[in-house]
């Protein structure tokens, strides 16, 4: 996948090219008429000249088309840093929710009854959740990709209790507006989630990690 600086990149060296010809374009009956010796049969310059407009509207069309790029870059690009600004808007209230156990209650109730831990883990669950669904309507992430990690997740305790709990409000998100993106991804999850249960129980989070081992004291001498 082409990143965003070599697609700028293009997209400009294409705008300037195209620019540059259509400059060229306007300026070169100005020079013919500089450089014209005197006599010239204008009659026939100009039947030659009907040929070199229907060269010059090809031109102009490729300079617009470039223009057009550009400006469809620029508009994903403040997409982008949109989808950004709210997913840091998204992370400064988790954060300040995990720090501050009484305001979970100024979110949503559970979907399903659960403990307040299992509450401030749903909060995290979400935000990882949401940062795949910003990477994939921004075609950041791809289906393969998308499919992979929601079914590593959904393989563990939490992760596969917090999509049995905010599934349903997932729905109700995508369903309920236009974003084919958000409506996909919701479905992938689904997939991801039914394929990871009929895989087996979840891994429980107790057994996430080895017991640390002690340091091993020196043999005495």
């Amino acid at each position: 996948m082409t990143s965003p600086r070599r697609r700028l990149r293009i997209t400009v060296v294409w705008s300037l090219t195209a620019t540059a010809t259509l400059a060229a374009i306007s300026a070169t009956p100005f020079l013919l008429n500089a450089v014209t010796p005197a006599g010239l049969n204008w009659d026939r310059l100009s039947s030659v000249s009907q040929t070199y407009s229907a060269l010059s509207v090809l031109f102009s069309a490729a300079a617009l088309l470039g223009v057009a790029a550009s400006i469809a870059f620029q508009a994903r690009q403040t997409h982008i840093q949109n989808e950004e600004a709210h997913r840091s808007s998204h992370r400064e209230l988790t954060a300040l929710t995990l720090t501050h156990p009484d305001f979970l209650t100024c979110w949503e109730p559970p979907n399903t009854p659960v403990t307040q831990k299992r509450w401030r883990q749903f909060l995290v669950s979400n935000l990882i959740v949401s940062m795949w669904s910003t990477d994939f309507r921004l075609n950041l992430l791809d289906e393969q990709g998308a499919r992979a990690v929601a079914y590593d997740h959904f393989r563990g305790e939490v992760g596969r209790a917090y999509w049995a709990n905010s599934g349903a409000s997932w729905h109700r998100v995508s369903d309920g507006g236009s974003d084919r993106r958000l409506q996909l991804f919701v479905r992938i999850l689904d997939e991801a989630y039914e394929a990871s249960v009929a895989s087996g129980p979840p891994v429980i989070a107790a057994d996430y990690f080895v017991p640390q081992q002690p340091p091993r004291q020196p043999d005495s001498p």
